[in-house]
């Protein structure tokens, strides 16, 4: 980086980044668990399915919240040398660095569908709908503060990918409009042609 700038990833795509796989998975694997009868029924399975999905997603979606509060009230501003990392650069990157315990955890659900079908499948979505949640919070944050949070690339390659870890020291913020993704971290919309 030129004269000290740091490479920069937004918090909430990196938080957002294994959402949809998690999501894709466990609906995968729930509709294969609900042709598979299994030892206990597909009624007993989807009723455990359906109470697993509430409390992962409630658990993911809480997850170290005063960790990430911490960190965004000790935002530094980003400097002029900082580059911003663009939105599907960060969701390739975690999702490479992730695609080992991805895999992992669909064959997990995969195989549980022969004890108790379409639980698993449904926990995975359950955590895929809970750092849905996570990053809209995140979003309704950076909205009400005005300002976009960073997290240093070289943090998260050392920490596993994840934007609150141990290794990270602080986040970075700028302006609302800085980037390629909006707050949250979907995509942003184009403005509308008047």
């Amino acid at each position: 980086m030129a004269r000290g700038g740091q490479g920069l990833a937004r918090v909430a795509v990196v938080v957002r980044a294994g959402a949809a796989p998690l999501w894709w998975l466990g609906v995968c694997t729930a509709g294969i668990g609900l042709l598979i009868p299994g030892l206990t029924g597909r009624r007993i399975g989807v009723y455990a399915g359906a109470a697993l999905f509430v409390v992962a997603a409630a658990a993911v979606a809480c997850a170290r919240r005063r960790r990430y509060t911490a960190l965004t009230r000790g935002a530094a501003r980003a400097g002029k040398y900082d580059v911003l990392q663009d939105r599907a650069v960060t969701v390739r990157n975690w999702r490479r660095g992730h695609r080992g315990w991805l895999l992992l955890a669909f064959l997990a659900a995969l195989g549980a569908n022969f004890a108790v079908p379409a639980a698993g499948g449904l926990l995975l979505a359950g955590c895929g709908a809970g750092l849905w949640l996570k990053a809209a919070w995140l979003g309704r944050r950076e909205r009400a503060e005005e300002g976009l949070l960073w997290v240093r690339v070289d943090w998260l390659a050392g920490n596993g990918g994840r934007p609150a870890g141990k290794v990270v020291k602080g986040y970075r913020s700028t302006g609302i409009a800085a980037g390629d993704a909006a707050p949250g971290g979907a995509r942003r919309r184009p403005a509308a042609l008047v």
